[in-house]
């Protein structure tokens, strides 16, 4: 099936670098029709988004903070200018101190806890928000997040990330409910390990990923292109009767709770 987006407009936020799963959100969204607004964070970030969101062929660039509600606001009034409203949002955002990415949680300190918690979970609520309140989305329209098994489950390393992902998920649930009487759809993707520049942050990500291969169903580790793929389905209309859902794109991991055996 070719052009499932075909006359859709949507607008993607936290554009990074070319191994990041919104980079490939962009291009399967555009090759499948649609027209594409991104916004990436800051000055250091823009090196590497703008030129790829250029050679992607967005509609429009935009440089936003997520936490500050001028900077989101301005981020939607130019995305109303450019498409009018809008058929999806697609939230890549999660931010949390490298350095609180190790030893135990329980060391977590306040500041980071905070921090990560507005970036990582309630910047999209925030762009719901805005969204609602300025009037940009159209009936039917998709919004879609990016979660972790750590959000389900303790792993190694994830700490407050994983207490964030808890709480993205919960979010998604209530913000269906919310929407849900204009057909406004809210769900999340939950991939598998990954080996994006947001990942480098985790502690012993390579034996996580050599983990993950070796015990998923699958036998073998997702790349972000299969997310990018799987986006589509949860962006289009081939899923208008899906919402409040956290699908796991992960080779089946999540299923499993024992290694196998020989």
């Amino acid at each position: 099936m070719e052009n499932i987006l075909k006359g859709k407009k949507g607008l993607i936020m936290g554009l990074s670098n070319a191994t990041g799963m919104g980079y490939y959100i962009l291009e399967n969204a555009i090759a499948q029709g649609a027209e594409v607004a991104v916004s990436y964070t800051g000055e250091a970030m823009g090196k590497r988004a703008i030129p790829l969101a250029q050679d992607a062929g967005a509609a429009l660039i935009y440089d936003c903070d997520v936490t500050n509600q001028e900077q989101m606001e301005g981020l939607f009034e130019e995305v109303k200018k450019e498409f009018g409203k809008i058929d999806f949002i697609v939230h890549a955002i999660a931010y949390s101190d490298k350095s609180e990415l190790k030893g135990k949680y329980l060391n977590t300190t306040e500041a980071n806890f905070l921090n990560t918690m507005n970036i990582s979970c309630y910047s999209f609520t925030k762009a719901a928000q805005v969204a609602e309140k300025m009037d940009v989305l159209n009936d039917g329209a998709s919004l879609l997040t990016l979660s972790y098994l750590g959000g389900e489950r303790f792993v190694t390393n994830y700490n407050v990330m994983g207490v964030a992902k808890a709480a993205l998920e919960a979010s998604i649930k209530y913000l269906a409910v919310d929407l849900g009487d204009r057909g406004i759809r809210v769900n999340s993707i939950s991939a598998g390990p990954i080996k994006t520049l947001a990942a480098s942050g985790i502690g012993e990500f390579k034996k996580m990923l050599t983990y993950n291969e070796a015990n998923s169903p699958l036998v073998k580790n997702v790349t972000a292109d299969e997310v990018g793929k799987s986006a589509l389905y949860l962006l289009s209309d081939l899923s208008t009767g899906v919402t409040a859902e956290n699908l796991h794109v992960d080779a089946g991991f999540h299923a499993i709770a024992a290694n196998k055996m020989d």
